[in-house]
């Protein structure tokens, strides 16, 4: 296998250096477009190309965040038209690119602000909350009120396409298995698991989330369902810029938030803070019956009423701090810091009621208390250098990165037991303590490679190493005549080593309106598993091709559509392999399957992009065809109690229907919305017992947003997720509305946001599980209706005005390559 790995890494070397030397490419011009008034530059600013003989449009650009453009033309003689919204239209004065020149810079250009139009038109605050591409979906976190206060959890739960459940898992279109990404690299934010980590980052330093359903060869195959990638904030105007966010809400949620950068000549200081205090109340129910569990009879019913009450929350802290440096004009390095830490106390109180056949012979009640003491220290280095070349995209990028995350958990439980009556027993009360120490080192080390060919194609390269050691030790202790003394059922380490090797290669070019793109990625995964306790060792290691490809098709009235295909791979993580998860609930007991082999799926969607002067619609057909599939199966032993632990299922079949729209009726009103349609067909037994299942649902979503008076802009939100199928059982439905109000303060530096989340209080998750020899039915509801107040400050910052081109449009991205 090494010997295989090593070929391929010398033809990607191989290709890589051929690529460096393609076809002679043409000439460029750039430049920085700034408000005259403040020095600030305009992003979106539409730049357009005229011929200077006969002033005929030859093409077009919009500008960075940071007002530079680049545009390639042919040899020849040239003007540019700049237009901004509220600023006066500019002509530059002609220029000439020459045979053997490489560029022209136009340097730094000032537009000014056009007063009749600023006194007729009041300047808009933030770019449009979605912007839509056919290979991504852009969703800006600002513009979304609902968001303001909360955590990354709730800014991905309100991303069309995108829904999170109640243990904080992240689906894309109904299906697990999302890759995960902060500016576009996995990050220690997220911490061992992605659903604990994106409850600690603040929704205030998020700038934007982008969704990508089918990614190309260039992004790691992980993530059967897509990519999520999560974009921070990070200023480039010059001089001092940044913002402040408080929030405070009920029940306890109080936060701030610290944005800021300070640009000088060739040095740009970052910084982002985020400190929050969260006690976040949950509680839920479950009705259990189990039939003939020690062999009584056939006809022996034993039921369990269970109440649950729990809180979880505490301080956290998230620091982000970092500088970029410009060695030249095309080449710059950029290096950064993240520190997160935690600091957690989480309650859980449950109630059981026991009762034999039926709910009139009451047997006992016992309760059992969990105190969580959760401590989390993650660190993070990243060093990234690029290099742009002459002509439009070209570059090279490299960078490393080095996390170091350690985790402490200790819990003290206590039983106590007590009559149908809830009069004590007598017996005596249990005690157990809990610990769990976890220490994750993560390096990843990666380069991209990007060269245009001709005027519309590009070729693309790369390398990547990630490499993960985990470790884990668990013990379970109960208290016997004074003595702790150990439970070995429940007593192990854990060590889990996964290396995974990647190399790219991607070409792609445009012919007329038909646009094609075709690569292949290779990884080669090294993985072993470990209980040192008992020494079971579990090691693996594969090699697998995941090829991409890409045809689209421009039409005119602004139409696109795309077809794609790509194979994905849904490595198991560290949680589902680890087989000591959860003791929190002494008859419910979730855990790990160190046996996990990875999920693979071939997916295939054709998408089509429309723009209006006032709307935009993406619709997409998808299907996805996945091997080895995993699901949470549940089994019941003798005493009871029911064990929940994930298994390769055959296959899995999905397809459905994905809609998303923004219109804008009148000037005040916004409306934005998603649609979700799909089937899934499941196909597989576990142990001799069919565990198939036919699942029909959908979700939707709708954003309404107004501006009442000029100065009061209001959001209302509404969620629906049908009911559906599972192997074991069925989900029901579920619905929240959300609503929100702000308002400009002193001189529109600040910002006032009112929010109220889950305002009719009905986001329970409802769980029906039915098999051989069991059934249950719960509710759960991990946090409550809650109420925010945010208010943002600016500091030599205004709101960004909306860039001149549709609503809508994007032609950006943040994290680029992954």
């Amino acid at each position: 296998m090494k010997t295989y790995l090593t070929t391929f890494f010398s033809i990607a070397i191989v290709a890589f250096a051929l690529a460096s030397n393609p076809a002679e490419y043409k000439g460029t011009v750039k430049g920085q477009v700034l408000d005259a008034a403040t020095g600030s530059p305009l992003e979106y600013a539409t730049i357009s190309a005229y011929q200077f003989a006969d002033s005929s449009l030859v093409t077009g650009a919009v500008t960075e965040p940071d007002g530079t453009f680049t545009i390639e033309l042919k040899n020849g003689k040239y003007y540019l038209v700049i237009d901004y919204i509220s600023f006066q239209r500019l002509s530059t004065p002609p220029f000439e690119l020459k045979p053997g020149s490489q560029s022209v810079d136009l340097g730094k250009i000032e537009m000014l602000p056009d007063a009749q139009t600023l006194a007729e038109v009041e300047v808009r605050a933030e770019k449009s909350r979605m912007q839509m591409s056919l290979d991504k979906r852009v969703f800006n976190v600002g513009k979304d009120l609902a968001n303001l206060g909360g955590s990354a959890t709730d800014v991905l739960d309100n991303v069309p396409s995108v829904t999170v459940d109640a243990e904080g898992a992240v689906s894309l279109r109904g299906s697990g298995g999302v890759r995960i990404l902060i500016d576009g690299r996995p990050s220690g934010l997220l911490g061992g698991s992605d659903n604990s980590g994106l409850r600690q980052i603040p929704a205030n330093l998020i700038d934007r989330i982008e969704v990508i359903t089918n990614p190309s060869a260039r992004y790691e195959a992980e993530g059967m369902a897509g990519i999520i990638n999560i974009i921070l904030k990070k200023e480039k105007r010059n001089g001092l810029n940044g913002a402040v966010d408080l929030t405070a809400g009920y029940p306890d949620n109080y936060g701030l938030a610290v944005n800021g950068n300070y640009r000088l000549n060739k040095w740009n200081f970052f910084a982002n803070y985020g400190l929050s205090y969260r006690d976040s109340p949950g509680s839920g129910n479950l009705y259990q019956e189990v039939y003939d569990r020690n062999g009584i009879g056939p006809d022996t019913v034993f039921i369990q009423q269970q109440t649950r009450d729990r809180s979880r929350g505490g301080w956290g802290h998230t620091l982000r701090g970092g500088l970029d440096y410009a060695i030249s004009e095309s080449a710059s390095l950029t290096g950064s810091v993240t520190y997160r830490t935690e600091d957690g106390n989480n309650t859980s109180e449950l109630t059981y009621r026991d009762y034999l056949f039926n709910l009139d012979t009451p047997t006992g009640i016992t309760t059992r208390v969990d105190d969580e003491r959760e401590i989390e220290d993650n660190l993070e280095y990243t060093v990234a250098f690029r290099k742009d070349f002459p002509g439009k995209d070209h570059r090279l990028t490299i960078d490393a990165r080095y996390q170091d995350n350690a985790e402490v958990e200790e819990s003290v439980i206590r039983e106590a037991y007590f009559t149908p009556e809830f009069i004590e027993t007598g017996l005596p009360g249990l005690q157990q303590n809990a610990y769990n120490r976890e220490k994750r080192i993560q390096t990843v080390l990666q380069s991209d490679y990007v060269r245009p060919i001709g005027e519309e194609g590009k070729f693309e390269a790369g390398l990547r190493a990630g490499i993960r050691d985990i470790e884990t030790n668990f013990s379970v202790s109960e208290l016997e005549n004074g003595v702790l003394v150990p439970v070995e059922a429940f007593t192990n380490d854990f060590v889990f080593n996964e290396s995974v090797y990647a190399a790219y290669s991607s070409i792609g070019n445009n012919f007329g309106p038909v646009s094609l793109q075709a690569g292949l990625r290779a990884e080669y995964t090294d993985m072993t598993t470990e209980l040192l306790q008992t020494q079971e060792v579990n090691p693996r290691d594969y090699l697998s091709l995941f090829p991409s490809v890409f045809l689209g098709y421009e039409m005119a009235g602004q139409n696109s559509v795309q077809l794609s295909y790509s194979r994905r791979i849904n490595r198991p993580n560290f949680w589902s392999l680890n087989p000591f998860f959860s003791f929190s609930d002494a008859r419910n007991i979730y855990s790990g399957n160190p046996n996990l082999d990875p999920e693979f799926t071939h997916s295939v969607e054709t998408n089509y992009l429309k723009y209006w002067d006032s709307a935009s619609l993406t619709a997409g057909v998808f299907y996805r065809h996945t091997d080895g599939v995993v699901q949470r199966i549940r089994r019941i032993d003798e005493s009871g109690v029911t064990f929940t632990q994930p298994e390769n299922l055959a296959t899995e079949d999905a397809y459905g229907i994905d809609i998303t729209y923004s219109y804008s009726p009148f000037k005040w009103w916004d409306l934005d919305g998603n649609f979700n349609f799909f089937r899934s067909l499941i196909s597989g037994n576990a142990n001799g017992r069919d565990l198939s299942a036919d699942a029909v649902t959908m979700f939707t979503r709708l954003t309404s947003r107004v501006t009442l008076w000029k100065e009061l802009e209001t959001q209302l939100r509404a969620n629906y997720r049908a009911p559906r199928v599972t192997p074991q059982g069925r989900t029901k439905s579920l619905y929240v509305i959300d609503l929100s109000m702000s308002k400009d303060v002193l001189e529109k530096k600040g910002t006032l946001t009112l929010s109220v989340r889950d305002l009719l209080n009905s986001r329970k998750w409802r769980t029906v599980f039915e098999d051989e020899g069991f059934y249950s039915d719960g509710e759960f509801q991990w946090r409550a209706r809650q109420v925010l107040l945010t208010f943002n400050y600016r500091i030599n910052q205004q709101k960004n005005r909306r860039g001149g081109g549709r609503e809508g449009g994007y032609d950006g991205g943040g994290g680029g390559e992954f």
